[in-house]
């Protein structure tokens, strides 16, 4: 009997505290929990070639499917083969519903039971955004997991709204499992409620029900203090199926990912460690460097010692230049170290899970960070 096409395996369980060491397994690869994925927006994550993103030690990435289905639609990466095969990247992927995106990008958005009606921000064209439509488009992508439609708030908010988005949250992820067909695409639900912890109960237990093959937290790193995030999944992640993986969605500042995989979450996307290494700054162990800064012109240290990212092959004062002169090898090179730095910091976070020695390892590395990332003063 073959194996199936998805499954979590639950290696370890740090003795200390809720982190978890697993495998998430897929059509395309397995990938070792906890992970990062970098965000490769339109089909590429920014900067990085293929072989420079696999040599980052990335083995997931995730793609957007509202950019996607707007350019250069879905009908388009399923006739040249597939999302994978369009971009070049033989791992997994993972897409999400587009349902951050219409609360982010869409001016004027009008929420029914139907689904989302808003204009495209390219073109003004309108645009409708369903459930059964964001399991259609994910569909012909190609993505071994596909993430059901959700309605997004913005934090803070009142309860009755955040209850009126939390209850639609809950059909649209019953419409969006009723229309799923493809066995070799995983479907996540996600669990919305903003800070609510009754809510988020609610929730979770309306989604477990439906027997997704994981689940996602949405909804959080829009604005709340981290501290309310933190009690958010402090309740959330246990109350979720233990035996599937659970992923916090957008949350990427570093210290807030150890925070969160000591509260049991075992996957992450954010767009931070590309985009601010496209505006200068590099995540070390001794916390955010500004590169713009006129100290580094003469530094001729690497970013961060024993990096094996093309970035830490060079001084800090060559990659300051670089950025002063407006060569595009810059960007380039920041964004390799970051996502590098991320994919770094977990394998380390896993050593120390199955270790279970994980909340020393989050100490030293927040003591490490010399203040809070990445709106931390330059380490000297």
């Amino acid at each position: 009997m073959s194996a199936p096409p998805f499954l979590f395996r639950l290696h370890h369980v740090d003795s200390q505290c809720r982190a978890r060491l697993g495998v998430f397994s897929t059509p395309h690869g397995s990938v070792e929990t906890p992970a990062f994925m970098p965000v490769g927006t339109q089909a590429t994550v920014k900067g990085l070639e293929i072989e420079m993103l696999r040599a980052t030690g990335a083995r997931m990435i995730l793609a957007n499917t509202y950019h996607l289905a707007l350019r250069p639609g879905e009908g388009v990466i399923e006739k040249l083969g597939g999302l994978h095969e369009f971009m070049g990247w033989d791992g997994p992927i993972l897409t999400d519903s587009g349902g951050f995106q219409v609360f982010s990008l869409a001016a004027n958005v009008r929420i029914t039971d139907e689904g989302a009606a808003f204009r495209s921000h390219l073109d003004g064209n309108p645009v409708e955004l369903t459930p059964e439509r964001a399991v259609q488009i994910q569909e012909a992508l190609g993505s071994d997991v596909a993430m059901v439609l959700d309605h997004v708030v913005a934090l803070p908010n009142s309860i009755e709204i955040l209850k009126d988005a939390t209850e639609r949250s809950i059909r649209w992820a019953r419409r969006a499992k009723d229309v799923h067909r493809r066995a070799d695409q995983a479907q996540f639900g996600i669990v919305q409620g903003g800070l609510d912890i009754g809510l988020r109960m609610e929730c979770t237990e309306a989604l477990s029900k439906l027997d997704f093959h994981g689940h996602a937290v949405g909804g959080l790193g829009v604005g709340e203090p981290p501290h309310e995030m933190y009690a958010v999944l402090q309740e959330t992640a246990p109350a979720l199926p233990e035996n599937k993986p659970r992923y916090l969605m957008g949350v990427g500042r570093p210290q807030d990912i150890l925070e969160a995989i000591a509260r049991g979450i075992d996957l992450f996307d954010c767009v931070l460690p590309t985009r601010n290494g496209r505006n200068a700054m590099a995540f070390t162990d001794k916390g955010a460097l500004r590169l713009r800064n006129l100290k580094y012109m003469d530094d001729p240290r690497p970013l961060e010692e024993g990096c094996p990212c093309p970035a830490c092959r060079r001084s800090r004062g060559y990659l300051r230049h670089l950025f002063m002169a407006d060569e595009m090898l810059g960007p380039i090179l920041l964004t390799a170290h970051n996502v590098t730095y991320y994919q770094w910091l977990m394998a380390e976070a896993r050593t120390a899970i199955n270790e279970s020695r994980f909340l020393d390892f989050k100490a030293a590395k927040l003591a490490g960070w010399t203040a809070a990332l990445p709106n931390a003063s330059d380490a000297s």
